[in-house]
């Protein structure tokens, strides 16, 4: 019940943000594509869902030679054909809400968009053809159609541990960008150019490389020096791998610990996470709707009922 009063509260706050129309052909239209509450809705979106996936198929199979010399023709026209269809579904999407420019510039407006450009602008630059896999990130929208919000509590708190641990991953970057510099500037006087090693910034890249372990093999060190400095770099390269690991779950087990996440939504500019015993968002200042919830060990509320 609570994960459906919330999902229910969401496609409220988008209603309210997005301006549903209130009779006409817009309205329904706006209920079928941006719901899915509806038996009309829910099939449009799994339809939609569907073509995603064979648009991209279709970009796979086209990028092997053996399958594009035969069916290329085939798969062209299905290809413009997924974008015309996806093209006019965007256009309607904007024409049935009153608030247009809201949807243009929200999250999924924005994958939307970019989802249809590379086949036009493949016109331009063929190359860009490919990119059309971004339209897997519309599948982002199988959360909302298979009313899987329960696991959007379990990403805010992921995506907390990363933003309270920001600082100390920029401070690591840094010290591994300062290490590669040392290690490649050791490595282009050790080894110098007659080993491959032409530059700074080529040796640069063989300590990126060597410190993540993965060595490629293509700039080999030739001198017992060099091959002694290699064997410490990687030893290294273990340790530092590790240590990000490290930061990222001690800010989850802290995040975890801390107060339950809500998904309290700010009716004004949509911010989320608001603590259960909040009054006024946390970001603009505006009043918060009362918080409800059916879980006792929550504060803020009682078995469903409203929290004061």
């Amino acid at each position: 019940m609570a994960n459906e009063r919330r999902r229910q509260h969401q496609e409220a706050v988008a209603r309210q943000r997005l301006g549903q129309p209130e009779t006409g052909w817009r309205q329904r239209w706006y209920t079928i594509i941006f719901e899915a509450d509806t038996r009309e809705g829910r099939l449009f979106d799994v339809s939609l869902l569907i073509a995603i996936v064979a648009s991209v198929m279709v970009v796979m199979l086209d990028s092997m030679a053996a399958v594009h010399s035969r069916l290329g023709l085939l798969f062209t026209v299905l290809e413009w054909t997924f974008t015309l269809f996806f093209t006019a579904e965007y256009v309607m999407r904007i024409l049935v809400v009153r608030r247009p420019w809201r949807y243009v510039i929200s999250f999924y407006g924005i994958i939307d968009f970019i989802s249809i450009m590379p086949t036009w602008l493949a016109f331009f630059v063929p190359e860009l053809h490919f990119l059309i896999d971004v339209r897997l990130l519309r599948l982002l929208r199988v959360f909302r159609i298979l009313k899987l919000t329960v696991y959007f509590e379990e990403a805010e708190i992921l995506y907390r541990a990363l933003v309270n641990s920001r600082r100390k991953i920029f401070v690591f970057l840094g010290t591994v960008f300062i290490i590669t510099v040392i290690l490649g500037t050791v490595m282009h006087v050790v080894e110098g150019p007659e080993h491959g090693f032409h530059s700074i910034p080529v040796s640069m890249y063989w300590a990126v490389v060597t410190l993540t372990t993965t060595g490629f093999g293509d700039m080999v060190p030739k001198t017992p020096l060099g091959q002694f400095i290699t064997s410490l770099t990687i030893l290294l390269g273990y340790g530092i791998i590790a240590f990000p690991t490290g930061i990222v779950g001690a800010e989850l087990a802290a995040s975890i610990l801390k107060k339950p996440l809500t998904t309290r939504t700010c009716t004004h500019c949509l911010t989320e996470g608001h603590e259960p015993d909040a009054k006024y968002c946390k970001h603009c200042g505006s009043a918060l709707p009362d918080y409800q919830n059916d879980r006792p060990e929550v504060p803020g509320g009682r078995d469903g009922s409203p929290g004061s």
